[in-house]
């Protein structure tokens, strides 16, 4: 067994199946297939249950995984500390649409000039794929809605949000859930922070929502809004750098309905010379994006 059978396996583990690993590890399929097999026969066991056309795990495989990614990271950790403190290499990053759009510009800006052995590669979507994909090892780390309690990740809180609700302009004034009680909304999939946020707001008042439309941005958000359909739960820092967000009412919301919290995140012993080089750069005024001046109604 050696580490490059490991991160075969690893990679058909979390893509669910021979090609799209093979992408991913830049590897021709064949290539996958076998050491997958030497893999397995090695152990003396099926890592795999397999289907049509896809790949589950079994019982086993479960298992092995775990230990399998722990294996990696420590070996990415003893790369690092034997190439020493200096970041370089890939640095797989994450972030929230909102936060890649109005957060992190300079601080990425100033990495890139800074660190110039270091590639950057950024993935955006929502708070939950984010942390998937750094307990998976595709992300290196990742700016979620936090606090993260999770007890395979670390991170630290870098930037306070307020969240308002967005109106069509001439909305009556929104003061809590029970005011809009069965209104139509726009949100990201199920596994986006902030739309869990706006939901819980609605349970908190004890009413439910309309229907729930799924969008792909802000900006197909407030496109909606402003055409009347409904409402939507942004970033305020998000609105106020938004064309058209003068056509919306924003609305404040009570506390703790109010503040959201974006986190950066890591795998628990991995935060490697980048995550470092990161955090150093976050707390640093001149790299941190100025919060625009807050416009909602009260």
């Amino acid at each position: 067994m050696d580490l490059s059978q490991l991160e075969v396996f690893r990679a058909v583990a979390e893509e669910g199946g021979i090609s799209a690993a093979a992408k991913r590890l830049h590897r021709v399929p064949s290539n996958v297939t076998t050491r997958l097999k030497q893999l397995e026969e090695e152990l003396g066991v099926d890592l795999f249950i397999r289907e049509k056309l896809r790949l589950r795990l079994s019982s086993v495989g479960h298992t092995f995984l775990d230990y399998t990614r722990r294996i990696l990271d420590l070996t990415e950790e003893a790369r690092q500390a034997a190439m020493g403190s200096e970041p370089r290499g890939t640095f797989t990053l994450g972030a929230m649409e909102s936060t890649a759009a109005v957060r992190i510009p300079p601080v990425l800006a100033a990495f890139h000039q800074r660190y110039p052995k270091v590639e950057l590669d950024l993935s955006t979507g929502p708070s939950g794929d984010m942390i998937d994909g750094v307990l998976a090892g595709r992300l290196s780390a990742a700016f979620t809605d936090g606090p993260v309690g999770h007890p395979l990740l670390d991170g630290i809180a870098v930037y306070p949000e307020e969240m308002v609700v967005i109106s069509p302009k001439r909305h009556a004034p929104i003061a809590r859930a029970s005011d809009v009680a069965g209104a139509t909304l726009y949100a990201f999939r199920p596994n986006c922070s902030y739309r869990r946020h706006f939901e819980n707001w609605f349970a908190a008042d004890g009413v439910r929502p309309g229907k729930i439309f799924e969008m792909e941005s802000y900006h197909g958000m407030l496109a909606c809004v402003t055409a009347g359909g409904g409402l939507a739960l942004v970033p305020l820092s998000m609105l106020n750098t938004m064309y058209g967000s003068q056509n919306v009412m924003a609305h404040r919301l009570a506390s703790p309905f109010r503040e959201a919290q974006t986190w950066l995140v890591w795998r628990r012993g991995a935060r490697t010379p980048n995550v470092d080089a990161l955090i150093g750069l976050l707390g640093d005024p001149a790299t941190t994006a100025t919060e625009s001046t807050p416009t909602p109604a009260s």
